[in-house]
């Protein structure tokens, strides 16, 4: 069923109201915690099927063919396309299924009133693209252990970034951190301590 009432927007001392609220939710006790996430998982799952309705609307007006998967995965609601010819939706360095995303959080903020972290892979770009940076990040830590010497990597998206962080923060002996300012932000790996 399709949501059509207006979208919420708020203001910014609202926006700063409902962060303090969603920050003392976090401090729960154990058992809190436990029914918090029941229900959480259950509204993860909720947005994941808003956002596979949304993403399968997109795919009928633009006349593509593509099986749909809803999930949650890692605490993320997650919608997965997949199908042959899909890499106009992808795009140049996944420039159109990063758009295509933000427009299918928009869509789960419309109907649930609350910012999704949805994740939407198209054709299986973002699984591949993980691959890679994983081998970016494995080359980068090793020439830093080599030379001792920061390595500055290319600009990246958010998603990029994190896969990024994520295999370098699971070794001993680098760490890395983000610099700059969006779409030149970048990472950089250097030496720990």
């Amino acid at each position: 069923m399709t949501d059509t009432s207006t979208p919420r927007t708020e203001a910014p001392d609202e926006q700063a109201d409902v962060a303090v609220t969603e920050a003392r939710a976090e401090d729960t006790s154990d058992a809190g915690a436990e029914e918090s996430k029941a229900t959480s998982d259950a509204e993860l799952f909720r947005q994941s099927e808003i956002a596979a309705d949304y993403v399968e609307g997109l795919l009928d007006i633009l006349d593509y063919d593509g099986d749909i998967d809803e999930l949650v995965s890692g605490g993320r609601p997650m919608v997965e396309v997949v199908g042959d010819r899909l890499q106009p939706l992808v795009g140049q360095r996944g420039a159109t299924v990063e758009a295509l995303q933000e427009l299918t959080r928009l869509a789960v903020f419309r109907q649930t009133g609350t910012p999704s972290r949805l994740l939407l892979d198209v054709g299986g770009y973002r699984a591949n693209r993980r691959k890679e940076l994983a081998a970016v990040a494995r080359n980068a830590v090793e020439k830093v252990k080599e030379y001792g010497e920061d390595v500055r990597l290319e600009p990246m998206s958010a998603f990029e970034r994190k896969c990024v962080h994520d295999v370098v923060n699971a070794l001993a002996g680098v760490q890395s951190e983000s610099e700059g300012v969006e779409p030149n932000r970048r990472i950089i790996v250097r030496p720990a301590g």
